[in-house]
């Protein structure tokens, strides 16, 4: 689903203006991103039957260009990963 189909969605389901629906989901969007900037140390958002958006580190390792087959070294990262709650999972069907 992409980010207009999801607002879209958003306006239907609270009978909202389009441009009401998508400030909405912008303001969730931004506090979700303003939340995990605020919690450097713990690295994590937690909204409550939804789920937990966790920040996590990546070790530098080795990898291969699959082009070439020639070895390069990847930078250590940080990415974002999302851990469903059990209430999210058990609606899903998961």
């Amino acid at each position: 689903m992409s980010k207009a189909d999801f607002i879209e969605r958003v306006a239907a389901a609270g009978d909202l203006s389009k441009a009401d629906a998508k400030r909405t989901v912008e303001l969730v969007f931004g506090e979700i991103e303003a939340g995990l900037k605020a919690s450097k140390k713990e690295g994590k958002y937690t909204i409550g039957t939804f789920g937990t958006f966790v920040v996590s580190k990546r070790k530098a390792r080795m990898g291969r260009n699959p082009r070439t087959g020639e070895a390069i070294k990847i930078k250590a990262s940080k990415t974002l990963r999302f851990r469903p709650a059990a209430q999210l999972k058990a609606s899903a069907g998961c």
